[in-house]
C-alpha cells in the first residue's frame, strides 16, 4: 500500500534542523504528498501534564509549496520539555471525506499510517542551551574502583583495615561474598587498593592517553564499594586521608588529568555517623535517636526494618532528599559536601542512581556546582536514553539545560554488544544510534559517557565470549564514535569477569595483556591526531550488509579530513560499495607512522570500492581533490 504522504525527521529536506531544538529555535517543515486526494495537513505539537498525558499546544495547517510538496515552520517553543509532533492528514476518496493519522515509524525517522489509538508520535526535545566543558568532550574517561586497583603502599599491605573485614592473601584471587543464609553479607572483603596506589599509576594512566579519572565513591564506609556511605566529609581510611586526595588531584591535574567523584544520595549506610544503627560512631544517629538532626532525613515506619529502605536492602536507609537541612548538608551550606570537595579540586561528580533523585535536588545541585566552580561536569547514572526518562511516574529533565552535562551511555554499549553478538543487523545499531542522536541536545550526545564495562556489568571480553578481535571491534568503535570514551580499569589489560563480584577482579599488574594496552592506546591517539573523530558529527552509513556496521565523522573545518570508519563483525571477508562526495580515501592505521596510510582509493564508476577482512576494521580519511592537485 503507499504512503498518502512522505516525511522522514532523519532527513534535513523534510525536517530542519535535525534533532532536538533550542528554546529559542524554530525548525522548517516538508511534507511529500503520494496521493492527490490529500486536501490539508496539519502539524499536531503536544506536550505532557504532570499525569503524562498529552495535551495540544500547538496545530500547524500546512501550506502548498507545488503539487507535491507542503510545509509549514514551527516557531520557537520558549517552554523546555519533551514535546511530540504527529500529521493529521484530511483526504477525499470516493466522495468521503477522512482524516489519516502519521507519526513515526519505530525503527526510524520516516512516516507511517496509523490508527490515532495506536499513533506512535516522533519526539521533539526542546532544551536551554548548555555548554559542556571541551575538557570533557574531547577527554577519555577511566573508571577506577578503588580497592581493586592498586595499592601503593610500600609494605603492600592494606592501610587501616576494618573490624570483622576479609582480607585476601593475594592480590589476583578472584572475589567474593561472605554472606549468611538470607544473603546478607556478613563480612566485607577487601583487597586493599588506594589512593596512593592511584597516584603510583598515574604515569601509566597519561601514557594510556587518559584525561578524566572517575573514580568510585571514595568517602568513608563499611564496604568495599561504598555505595552504604558513612560519612560524606571523610576520606575512607582504607584509601587515605585528605591529604593524600589532594595530592591526588594535584598530581593528576599536573598530567592534564582530572577527577570526578561519584556522589551516592539517595541513600546512606545503616552503620553511618547519620543513622548510626549499630553505634560505631559518636553521634546521635537517627535510627535510634528522636533528637538527632539527622532524624528527618529518613523515614521509619512498621515495616520489619522499621525504616524505609533502598529498594529493600537493610543496610542502605532511604533518605528525604529534598529535606532542607539535607540539601544544605549536602548542596547548599558554605561547608557543604558538594562545596568542600570541589573547592579541593574535583571537576565533577557522578550522581549515582539519579533516577532516585528529585528533579530539584538534582537542579540544585547543578546550580551550586556551577557557581562554585564553572568549568566542572555533573553526570548521572540512566541506563536508558535520557531524553525521555520515567522514573517514578515522572517524566525527568535530565538533558533540557538545568540539571546533566552527560549520562552513562549504556544504550552504546547495549547495541554495539548485540551487532557484534549477531544479534541485531548493521542497520538496526545505525537506527538506535540514530534515534538517541535525534533525542539528545547536541552538546549532551557530544558529552554522552560510550561505555562498554562498569562495575555494573559483565566484562566486555566475557560478553564477547573471550574474542579479542571483537573485543578490539568495540573498543574502536568506542575510540571513534561522538561522545567521551569511557574505560573501566582492566578491561584494557585483558581482565575478563562475570556478574557481581567477577566484574571487580583486581588490575593485573605484571599479567597485563600488553597488546589490548596498546591497542587502547593506539586508538585513543588516533582519536586526538584526527580532529574530526575528536569533534565531528556522525552520519550513518546503510551498508546493505548486515554484517558491516560504517559511519563518518564529518568536521567543519576545510584543514582538517573527514573520516569513514567501517566494521566488519563477521568470518568473512566483505565487499561493500561506498557512495560519498569524496574525490579519494586515504587508509590509515590506529598505529601512526607517517607517510604510512595503507591503501588509496579513487571512484570506479561513481563508488568507492571496499575489501575488508573477517572481524576487522579500517579507518579512512575522506579528502576531496583541491584544483592546485590535478
Amino acid at each position: 500500500m503507499c504512503k498518502t504522504i512522505s516525511f522522514n525527521s532523519w532527513n534535513n529536506y523534510f525536517k530542519a534542523p535535525f534533532g532536538a531544538l533550542k528554546v529559542n529555535e524554530g525548525a522548517d517543515i516538508k511534507v511529500i504528498i503520494n496521493d492527490e486526494s490529500v486536501y490539508s495537513i496539519n502539524l499536531i505539537i503536544e506536550k505532557e501534564d504532570e499525569n503524562l498525558n498529552c495535551y495540544e499546544v500547538k496545530r500547524i495547517n500546512l501550506e502548498k509549496e507545488d503539487d507535491k510538496v507542503y510545509k509549514c515552520k514551527i516557531e520557537p517553543l520558549l517552554d523546555s520539555g519533551i514535546y511530540y509532533y504527529y500529521f493529521e492528514v484530511e483526504v477525499n476518496r470516493y466522495g468521503q471525506n477522512q482524516k489519516l493519522f502519521y507519526g513515526k515509524v519505530k525503527q526510524n525517522g520516516e512516516a507511517c499510517e496509523y490508527s490515532f489509538e495506536n499513533l506512535n508520535k516522533y519526539q521533539l526535545t526542546v532544551y536551554e542551551e548548555n555548554k559542556v566543558p571541551d575538557w570533557f568532550k574531547e577527554g577519555v574517561l577511566y573508571h577506577i574502583f578503588i580497592d581493586r586497583f592498586n595499592n601503593g603502599n610500600r609494605t603492600g599491605k592494606p592501610s587501616n583495615p576494618k573490624k570483622n573485614s576479609f582480607i585476601y592473601g593475594n592480590w589476583d584471587d578472584d572475589p567474593m561474598y561472605i554472606k549468611d543464609k538470607e544473603g546478607n553479607i556478613t563480612r566485607w572483603d577487601f583487597y586493599g587498593g588506594n589512593l596512593k596506589g592511584i597516584i603510583n599509576k598515574l604515569g601509566y594512566l597519561k601514557k594510556l592517553g587518559v584525561s578524566i579519572i572517575y573514580l568510585s565513591p571514595v568517602f568513608e564506609s563499611s564496604s568495599n564499594h561504598k555505595y552504604n556511605t558513612g560519612n560524606y566529609k571523610n576520606i575512607d581510611p582504607m584509601f587515605g586521608d585528605e591529604e593524600i586526595f589532594k595530592e591526588l588531584i594535584d598530581k593528576a591535574n599536573a598530567k592534564g588529568i582530572s577527577i570526578i567523584l561519584d556522589g551516592v544520595f539517595s541513600h546512606t549506610g545503616a552503620d553511618s555517623i547519620y543513622f548510626n544503627k549499630f553505634n560505631n560512631y559518636d553521634s546521635k544517629g537517627a535510627y535510634d535517636n528522636e533528637d538527632s538532626p539527622y532524624r528527618n532525613w529518613y523515614t521509619f515506619d512498621d515495616s520489619k526494618a522499621g525504616y524505609k529502605c533502598w529498594w529493600g536492602v537493610n543496610d542502605l536507609p532511604d533518605i528525604n532528599e529534598l529535606e532542607p537541612t539535607y540539601m544544605d548538608y549536602i548542596i547548599n551550606d558554605e561547608n557543604s559536601v558538594l562545596n568542600k570537595w570541589t573547592k579541593m579540586g574535583v571537576k565533577g561528580w557522578r550522581l549515582d542512581v539519579v533516577d532516585e533523585l528529585p528533579d530539584k535536588f538534582v537542579t540544585e545541585f547543578k546550580r551550586e556546582l556551577k557557581s562554585t566552580e564553572n568549568d566542572t561536569v555533573l553526570v548521572g547514572e540512566v541506563w536508558e536514553d535520557a531524553s525521555n526518562k520515567v522514573s517514578y511516574s515522572q517524566r525527568r529533565k535530565y538533558l533540557l539545560g538545568k540539571q546533566l552535562d552527560s549520562v552513562m551511555g549504556y544504550p552504546f554499549r547495549k547495541e554495539i554488544l548485540s551487532f557484534l553478538n549477531g544479534e541485531i543487523a548493521s542497520y538496526q545499531i545505525n537506527d538506535a544510534y540514530m534515534s538517541i542522536k535525534e533525542n539528545y541536545p547536541p552538546e549532551s550526545f557530544k558529552s554522552n559517557l560510550n561505555l562498554i564495562g562498569t562495575h555494573d556489568v559483565k566484562r566486555i571480553k566475557t560478553e564477547l565470549n573471550e574474542d579479542k578481535d571483537m573485543v578490539k571491534l568495540a573498543v574502536l568503535a568506542q575510540m571513534t564514535f561522538e561522545g567521551v570514551p569511557y574505560i573501566y580499569y582492566g578491561d584494557e589489560a585483558g581482565l575478563s569477569g562475570g556478574v557481581d563480584p567477577d566484574n571487580r577482579r583486581t588490575y593485573p599488574w605484571k599479567n597485563e595483556d600488553n597488546d589490548m594496552i596498546d591497542f587502547y592506546r593506539n586508538s585513543i591517539q588516533t582519536r586526538h591526531r584526527i580532529k574530526s573523530l575528536l569533534k565531528g558529527e556522525t552520519k550513518f552509513i546503510y551498508t546493505m550488509d548486515d554484517d558491516v556496521f560504517a559511519y563518518e565523522r564529518l568536521i567543519d573545518d576545510e584543514n582538517e579530513d573527514d573520516c569513514l570508519i567501517i566494521i566488519n563483525r563477521s568470518n568473512d571477508y566483505k565487499h561493500i560499495d561506498f557512495d560519498l562526495d569524496y574525490d579519494l580515501l586515504d587508509e590509515i592505521g590506529i598505529k601512526y607512522t607517517p607517510g604510512d596510510y595503507g591503501i588509496t582509493l579513487e571512484k570506479e564508476d561513481g563508488k568507492f570500492k571496499v575489501d575488508i577482512n573477517p572481524k576487522s576494521f579500517m579507518i579512512f580519511k575522506m579528502k576531496h581533490i583541491k584544483k592546485e592537485e590535478v
